[in-house]
């Protein structure tokens, strides 16, 4: 059984390493601030949180598994809402978008 259980433990830290390498890779080679805020909040949070839920596994005591779970909550209600405030915020003080970008769903917004 414990091997069983170190196994999942070790998909989900490597899974979750590989959505942060990804976060990384994203915030390092995505052309606008827009789109580096949307790498680092989805790939980060979903790879946080999985390195959380293997913490979780791995320690065996329901306390630190209720923490962990808390912390993925935590990540998860917060790193996708501050993203879109950042967000907003540097539309509103102009910051450009890609000169690729097609859309401006916030402009419209703002217009109507």
């Amino acid at each position: 059984m414990d091997y069983v259980v170190a196994l999942f433990v070790s998909f989900l830290m490597l899974a979750g390493a590989l959505f942060t390498l990804t976060a990384a890779i994203g915030v390092l080679r995505l052309p606008d601030l827009y789109t580096r805020m949307h790498a680092a909040s989805k790939a980060g949070t979903v790879g946080s949180g999985l390195i959380f839920l293997a913490i979780g596994f791995h320690s065996a005591e329901i306390a630190t598994f209720v923490r962990a779970f808390a912390g993925i909550a935590f990540f998860v209600l917060t790193a996708p809402i501050s993203a879109h405030l950042l967000a907003r915020a540097a539309h509103e003080v102009g910051y450009p978008l890609h000169e690729k970008t097609v859309q401006d769903e916030l402009q419209s917004s703002e217009e109507v």
